[in-house]
C-alpha cells in the first residue's frame, strides 16, 4: 500500500450536501494508517496550483461534524479547465511539484462531469510520469446527470426542496379569487432531473399543471396554447420549466431574452432567464396575471430542507473514496451509487467506476418517464425519486437559525 498525504478538493457548483462528502473523506482519512496527513485544497484544483492547502489537523472535530449540515463548498470551489497534457503540460508539472512537496499519494476530487474530467486527466498524467498516487473521483451534482451512477449526491436534497417549494407556491397562488399563471424556472442545462422533481408535488395534488424538460423540443407557441387551455379551464396555471429548454434549432429559450453569450471555462453558457421570458410572452398573449419565479441558487444551498438520506449516503460516498484508495489500492475511479434491486426496501450500494467512462458524459432523464404530450412526468418516476428525498435533516439550530461549520482554514506548511 502507498503511504503518504492526501488532498481533497471541491469543484464546480456546490450543493446543500457537498460538505458531507468532505466530512466523509476527512473523517475516514484521519483514521487511516496509510494516510499521514490530510489536506484540503482552497478553491479546488486552483488551490493545488497556487499551493494553498489547508491542514485539516487544525480543525476541531466538532466543527468537522457540522460539515454534513453546512451548505456550499466549505473549502471553496472553482471552474478551472486543465489543458490537454499532450498540448500543454504546464499545470500538470505544477501539480506534480506540489504532490512531491507534500508527499501526496492520495488525491480526492469532488465534483460533477467537468470535475471528473479534471480528475481523469490528473490520474492519467501521474501514471504517465510514473508518480504513484491513487486518484479517486467523489461524485457531486444536483443535476443528477453523472453517467454510471444510480443517482448523485445533492440531487435528493435539491429534489426535496423543489417539490416542497412547488407545494407551497401552489397554495399561495390560489389565495385570491382572480386567476394567476405561475412560471417556475428550475435548474437543469441539458438534463431535466431537477424539473422532474416538481412532479412529486403534482402527483401529491399540489404541483405544476405543466412541466417542460430539456430532453424535448420546446415550441413556444405550442406551450402558450397549452398554458391558455389550462388557465381557461381551471382559472389558474402552474408551469415548471427547465432553465435549459431549447427550440427546434437547439437555441436555448433563455437566449431569446438575452444575447449576453457569456460562457464559463468549460464553454457552458450561463443559464437563467427562460422563465422570465416565457412569463412575459404569456402575459402579452394571454393577458392574465403572470408571475415568474426562479429558484436559482436556493435549489443547491437549501440545507434546512435537505434529505437525511442524501446526507447519510454522501458521507458514506466520501468514506468509500478513502477505502478504495487507501485500503483497496484503487486509482482512476469514481465512487458510484448502485441501487440494490434485490432488496424489497430501498438500499444503496457503492461501486468503483472508471473515470474515463464518467468524464464529460451526461445522463439524460429517461424519455419513457415523460408523457406523450411532452408536458408532464408519469408516475413511473416516483419509485425512483421518493426514496431519495426521505428523512428530515438533523441540522442543529442556534438562536433560531442554522449553526453551520466554522473552519479555521490554516494553510499547510
Amino acid at each position: 500500500m502507498l503511504k503518504g498525504a492526501c488532498i481533497f478538493g471541491q469543484s464546480g457548483g456546490p450543493t446543500s450536501v457537498i460538505n458531507a462528502s468532505a466530512f466523509g473523506v476527512f473523517d475516514e482519512a484521519i483514521k487511516n494508517p496509510n494516510i499521514t496527513r490530510v489536506l484540503g485544497a482552497a478553491h479546488g484544483i486552483k488551490g493545488v496550483l497556487n499551493d494553498q492547502l489547508y491542514d485539516i489537523s487544525f480543525e476541531a472535530q466538532g466543527e468537522l461534524e457540522r460539515l454534513p449540515y453546512t451548505p456550499s463548498s466549505a473549502l471553496g470551489s472553482c471552474r478551472y479547465k486543465l489543458a490537454d497534457p499532450d498540448k500543454d503540460d504546464t499545470d500538470y508539472k505544477r501539480i506534480l511539484e506540489i504532490f512531491k512537496k507534500y508527499d501526496v499519494r492520495y488525491f480526492f476530487y469532488n465534483g460533477g462531469n467537468d470535475s471528473m474530467d479534471t480528475c481523469n486527466k490528473i490520474s492519467k498524467y501521474m501514471q504517465k510520469v510514473g508518480y504513484e498516487c491513487n486518484v479517486i473521483g467523489v461524485p457531486k451534482t444536483i443535476d443528477n446527470d453523472l453517467y454510471g451512477t444510480d443517482h448523485c449526491p445533492g440531487f435528493g436534497s435539491a429534489a426535496k426542496y423543489i417539490a416542497t417549494s412547488c407545494m407551497e407556491v401552489y397554495q399561495d397562488a390560489r389565495v385570491y379569487d382572480t386567476g394567476t399563471i405561475i412560471i417556475m424556472e428550475i435548474m437543469g442545462r441539458n438534463a431535466g432531473w431537477l424539473t422532474a422533481a416538481a412532479s412529486i408535488a403534482t402527483h401529491a395534488g399540489m404541483g405544476p399543471d405543466l412541466i417542460y424538460m430539456p430532453e424535448c423540443e420546446f415550441d413556444l407557441d405550442k406551450v402558450i396554447g397549452e398554458i391558455k387551455e389550462v388557465y381557461e379551464r381551471t382559472g389558474n396555471c402552474f408551469v415548471a420549466v427547465s432553465e435549459g429548454v431549447k427550440d427546434k434549432d437547439g437555441v436555448f429559450i433563455a437566449e431569446y431574452g438575452s444575447k449576453d453569450g457569456a460562457v464559463d471555462a468549460f464553454g457552458h453558457k450561463q443559464m437563467g432567464g427562460a422563465g422570465a421570458f416565457i412569463a412575459s410572452e404569456v402575459k402579452a398573449k394571454i393577458g392574465a396575471k403572470t408571475r415568474a419565479i426562479e429558484l436559482s441558487l436556493l435549489q443547491r444551498c437549501a440545507a434546512h430542507c435537505a434529505s437525511q438520506t442524501d446526507i447519510d449516503e454522501t458521507v458514506m460516498a466520501g468514506r468509500m473514496a478513502v477505502k478504495y484508495a487507501a485500503e483497496e489500492n484503487m486509482t482512476d475511479v469514481m465512487v458510484a451509487y448502485e441501487r440494490n434491486a434485490k432488496s424489497m426496501e430501498y438500499m444503496t450500494m457503492f461501486k468503483p467506476l472508471p473515470l474515463a467512462q464518467v468524464a464529460n458524459t451526461e445522463k439524460k432523464f429517461p424519455l419513457e418517464w415523460i408523457n406523450e404530450k411532452h408536458n408532464g412526468i408519469t408516475r413511473d418516476f416516483l419509485p425512483y425519486a421518493l426514496p431519495l428525498i426521505e428523512g428530515e435533516t438533523k441540522i442543529k439550530w442556534e438562536h433560531g437559525v442554522p449553526r453551520f461549520a466554522r473552519l479555521n482554514k490554516v494553510l499547510a506548511k
